[in-house]
């Protein structure tokens, strides 16, 4: 799933494990624990199927702690959802160490977990359907099937036939894991069309503020609860939101749900056809909306122009609305007051120029080079990888065209970009340092469109540039061992070779420019640091 720049949004249904509590404890306190959640004729079983003696491999097990709120049907079925789930997945994982006492305690366990997510749910559910009987039947006749059949697993000590009983138990598991999703899908979208309908209807700011909160939260478990939500009319209704003067404090939010919701193909689809892209525009153009407004709408865009995301390629409507969309995101950015506002109308911007190559020449034309590099000596605004990665990728994509290079030059843009070749990580995480890769590859990709343009290649020689392509190529450490890096490198190195081979020591040019680009890659990546 796509996410923003700096991880701000989102396939299995992932359970937000932080709002659970979770203990080891010996196998006696388990069962204490567990005896919270079940109903009275289930305590036999509890009894009977957990192992008095501590096992190794059960000091692991997770527990949940408590049950979920009181006439809360949503946080029962992700927190019981997230725990038949586990279940699921550490019997399959016994079974195939054929670890039958462990399998058939589990299975037991998890019947447990599944009759009391029944139960529960159908106490404090708003309503119940036919087909919502038939799931929960189907399911729990697999779970009483899979604790029978291995019980008499435990029975068995013929390998051949025991052999034969693992397929079935297999087959009985699966067979289980999809009646369970199917049930857990028809609950969520029984809630989710609750949540909807009250958006929906109601006038009451406050009611709608809550109910919007609800769906955004839902939106954070994944991909699959955001198609139900499209499904359902989320989209529909919280453009409606959008377009309500008397809800206009609550835009921002209803956008920052919007954006999550569009990180599927159903939200976007949704998106068409109620003109959200027009909606989208008249919000961004609209001055008397607040800034944080703007940059959430801009977040929407960001996400449904996404280039890893082939499905909104054919927004038609966006192609209508986008010289708008693009002045008053370029304005967005002239303007922001903090480094978030920035990123997010930088990074719509970003996609903005994947999406179609007029969009390019709308920016030369809107001077968004000079704010761009401008922006870029502002710590208030650029700060992080994130966002450099945001002004790159806008320069490396405006950089085929012709008149780039001249603009580029009189903003000092040069030295800017050489500048971004020495990008390190602060913190050392895998998403920083990833974005600092990123940085770097993009740059010298646009060092070398740039350098067709003489003046631009005459600027870059002057600034020292192939000194540090050089350095880059042959120290992996530099560019945190990245082919992506090392390759664009070598493309920019060879353009400048080009303009200026005195710049070059004889050792540099035989193995960086003279052989096959394939073989200079070869040669850097395999380098050891000592070579240098």
């Amino acid at each position: 799933m796509m996410a923003l720049p700096g991880g701000r949004h989102l396939d299995s249904i992932p359970l937000q494990e932080q709002r659970l509590h979770f203990m080891q404890v010996d196998s006696v306190q388990r069962w204490m624990e567990d005896l919270k959640l079940m109903t009275e004729c289930e305590c036999m079983c509890v009894l009977q199927a957990k192992p008095i003696s501590l096992e190794e491999d059960t000091q692991g097990d997770l527990i949940l702690a408590g049950g979920a709120g009181p006439g809360d049907p949503l946080q029962l079925l992700l927190k019981r959802g997230w725990v038949i789930s586990t279940e699921l997945r550490r019997i399959g994982q016994k079974l195939a160490q054929d670890r039958w006492a462990r399998v058939h305690s589990m299975s037991v366990r998890l019947t447990c977990h599944a009759r009391s997510m029944v139960s529960e749910y159908s106490t404090i559910s708003r309503t119940a359907s036919q087909e919502m009987g038939q799931a929960e039947k189907l399911l729990m006749e697999k779970c009483s099937e899979l604790s029978t059949v291995t019980e008499r697993c435990l029975q068995v000590e013929n390998e051949h036939v025991l052999k034969s009983m693992k397929a079935c138990v297999s087959e009985t598991l699966s067979l289980l894991g999809e009646h369970f999703g199917q049930l857990l899908e028809l609950a969520l979208t029984q809630e989710v069309q609750a949540l909807v309908r009250k958006i929906d209807t109601s006038d009451n700011i406050y009611i709608t503020e809550s109910t919007t909160g609800n769906l955004f939260s839902l939106t954070q478990e994944g991909a699959p609860l955001c198609r139900i939500i499209a499904k359902e009319g989320g989209v529909v209704a919280l453009f409606k939101v959008c377009r309500q003067d008397s809800f206009r404090c609550l835009y921002p939010q209803a956008l920052r749900t919007l954006a999550s919701i569009c990180c599927v193909e159903e939200g976007v689809h949704q998106l068409e056809k109620v003109d959200g892209i027009l909606c989208l525009a008249d919000i961004l153009t609209d001055e008397s909306h607040s800034e944080a407004t703007r940059a959430e709408a801009a977040a929407v865009v960001a996400q449904v122009t996404s280039p890893h995301l082939s499905f909104t390629q054919h927004l038609t409507s966006f192609l209508e609305n986008m010289e708008e969309i693009v002045t008053a995101l370029i304005k967005l950015c002239q303007e922001a007051s903090s480094g978030e506002v920035f990123l997010l109308a930088s990074a719509a911007l970003a996609n903005i120029t994947f999406f179609d190559k007029m969009a390019c020449e709308m920016l030369l034309q809107l001077n968004a080079i000079r704010v761009l590099l401008e922006a870029c000596g502002d710590k208030q605004r650029v700060d992080t990888p994130y966002t450099r990665d945001q002004i790159v990728t806008i320069l490396a994509n405006m950089s085929v065209l012709e008149q780039c290079g001249s603009d580029i030059i009189q903003e000092n843009g040069v030295q800017l970009i050489m500048g971004m070749l020495s990008e390190k990580p602060r913190s050392g995480t895998p998403a920083e340092v990833a974005a600092c890769e990123r940085v770097q590859q993009k740059a010298a990709v646009t060092l070398a469109r740039l350098c067709r343009d003489p003046d631009v290649a005459q600027e870059a020689v002057r600034l020292s540039c192939m000194s540090r392509l050089i350095e880059l190529c042959r120290s992996p450490s530099e560019r945190n061992s990245s082919d992506a890096v090392l390759v664009a490198c070598l493309a920019a190195l060879r353009r400048l070779a080009g303009v200026c081979p005195e710049g070059l020591q004889d050792s540099d040019f035989q193995q960086l420019v003279q052989p096959r680009l394939v073989d200079s890659f070869l040669l850097c990546s395999n380098m050891e640091e000592s070579f240098v």
